[in-house]
Parts: structure tokens; sequence; C-alpha cells
């Protein structure tokens, strides 16, 4: 059976698992190997043997499974390639070289405990102010917010909510909906944009915010960020398709 004939079966076998059907879940497991395989493949200049990380990503794979839901409108692979994704790079941040640095997750904290006890006070700080009063620039405290995000599923809802576009409507259009394999690795495709557009993104997608929030947070424009999460948004459809 080719790679499209197996998945071609997915939506059979999922309804079959989702029922309890045990031998139908391990079949899941077996069609869909490929995909926990091409995603360890990205990570092949870590220092850790491929089948190490397939072994991470197949527990990734099995979360997809038993999760998936095909009322979200997208197909198994699109949902589950992200959770693969994550679950091989929530393994190398805890043991691996590109785990978090202490000094990161240490601000990171800092960070989130002075925006606690300024929201407990009525204080509604930016970014910056809240880098200042933890001894930090906002670049630093950037960085660290980033550094400690956790990775977001492609079917995830883009804004706060239960409404309005996927991340993945936010990348590629219906067009483009069934490529998904080259475009569900958005967090390494964010990681290669530049600085400034890679925090655009990030404020907007990963956080949440308004244009107007995030041209406050970084002292910009909106009219300037607009334009660079636009060219942002191009730069990722290139890097994903």
């Amino acid at each position: 059976m080719d790679a499209d004939r197996k998945y071609e079966s997915n939506p059979r076998l999922l309804e079959a698992a989702r029922a309890g059907d045990r031998d139908a879940e391990e079949e899941l497991v077996k069609n869909n190997a490929g995909l926990v395989r091409g995603v360890a493949a990205r990570f092949s200049d870590r220092g850790y043997d491929r089948e190490e990380l397939f072994s991470v990503g197949q527990t990734g794979l099995l979360k997809a499974i038993r999760t998936f839901d095909p009322a979200r409108g997208c197909t198994f692979s699109t949902y589950a390639v992200p959770l693969i994704f994550g679950e091989i790079r929530r393994f190398l941040r805890d043991d691996g070289p590109i785990k978090v640095s202490r000094e990161a997750k240490r601000l990171a904290a800092k960070i989130a405990a002075e925006r606690e006890r300024a929201a407990a006070e009525g204080e509604d700080l930016r970014l910056f102010e809240i880098a200042r009063r933890v001894g930090a620039t906002p670049e630093q405290a950037a960085d660290a917010l980033d550094a400690v995000s956790p990775i977001r599923s492609l079917s995830e809802y883009a804004y706060a909510g239960d409404e309005g576009p996927t991340l993945a409507e936010t990348l590629s259009d219906e067009a483009e909906g069934e490529r998904t394999f080259d475009r569900v690795a958005v967090a390494l495709a964010v990681a290669k944009l530049p600085k400034e557009k890679k925090r655009i993104v990030l404020l907007r997608y990963f956080r949440d915010l308004s244009q107007q929030k995030v041209a406050e947070l970084l002292g910009l424009s909106q009219v300037k960020v607009s334009r660079e999460e636009k060219r942002a948004l191009e730069l990722l459809r290139r890097e994903l398709s």
C-alpha cells in the first residue's frame, strides 16, 4: 500500500479508533509512521539518533490519533504533524542542544510574576515597562517569552475565542491546504524570520495581540506593524511551500 492509499484510510480508521478499536489505532500508527519519520529527519543535525527522535515523535502521533476531531475541518496529517513536531521539540528543549537556558526561564518567570502583580493592582503594563521593572531590556524580555512559548497546533484558532481563522489559514490559502507536510513546521519557519518580523508574528499569532498593541509594545506605528506582518507572512508562505 503506497503512502497516498494509507492516508486515504485515515478517516475510516480514526472513526474506528474513536469507538475503541485498538487494532485500528495500531494500524493508524503504522500507516502514518512516514509523517513521524519526516519530522524526525528535520532534526537530524541535533546530535540524536533518528530512531530515538522517531520514538519520541510516535508519542505525538498517538496523541493526535486520540484527540483529532474531524469537525475542525482539517485533514488528520495537518493536525498530527504539529503535535509530532512539538513532542520532539519539547524533548530536545528538555534534554538537548536547543533546551531553554536557565537564564531565559528565570527571566520569563520574573516577567510573569511582575505582570500578575501589576494586574492585581489594576495596572496594564506594556512589555518594555515590565522589562524595566525586572531589570531587563525589552529585547531580552521578548526573547525570554519567545523561548518559553508553547508550540501551537495549526488547527487552533489564530486569535482568542472560538471564532475566526485557524493558524494554518493565516499562512496558506485553500488551494494549498492539502500540501500539508511542507507547511506544518511553523515554528522552524518563524525562527528563520528577521528579528523584527519574528517578534511581530510571535506577538500577533502566538500572543493573540492586536496590531495596535504590538505597535505599542515595540514602539512602532500600526502602519509599520501591518506592513511588516504582511511581509513576514509572505516569507512564511515561501518557506513552508
